[in-house]
């Protein structure tokens, strides 16, 4: 999946600046998905999937893993269609970053998220796992898939 800025941030063909964790959000109505990773590793895993209806208990599952977890930036997966053309979630997504930008004053870098909530499914239909199984886990791997793009492409 390439990478893509779509936001006035640093340019994606440079490392980042800074060392340590990074947490990707793979942002849903339903469910965030969230993943983490190291920048010195560049591995992205799954973490959790955040399951609340209010934003208020969102952003505090959020807060509670940015206090835990410390992360010196965070990347948010914004869906387009596949032509690249922006819809009504890709909005939302654009809202959701400015938002954790404003709340937790940590950097946020927008990257395309096309197909990969698919290839989470795909991954983990493969390793067994029924539908049930996947609904609970799908957005936390395509966080991770979000995030390990965002590694691949600023090695």
């Amino acid at each position: 999946m390439p990478f893509l800025m779509v936001s006035p941030l640093p340019s994606p063909s440079t490392s980042p600046a800074e060392n340590g964790i990074v947490l990707a959000f793979d942002f849903g109505l339903k469910r965030i998905g969230v993943a983490v990773g190291e920048t010195l590793l560049r591995r992205a895993n799954a973490l959790v999937a955040i399951e609340a209806e209010s934003n208020d208990a969102r952003f505090a599952a959020i807060e509670r893993l940015i206090a835990e977890w410390q992360p010196v930036r965070l990347v948010v997966g914004l869906p387009l269609s596949l032509d690249g053309a922006e819809h009504k979630m890709t909005a939302r997504c654009r809202r959701f970053a400015n938002q954790l930008r404003g709340r937790f004053g940590l950097p946020v870098t927008l990257t395309d998220e096309r197909l990969t909530s698919a290839a989470a499914d795909a991954e983990l239909r493969e390793a067994g796992l029924d539908w049930k199984a996947r609904k609970g886990r799908v957005d936390a791997v395509a966080a991770q898939h979000i995030l390990q793009d965002y590694f691949d492409a600023v090695a």
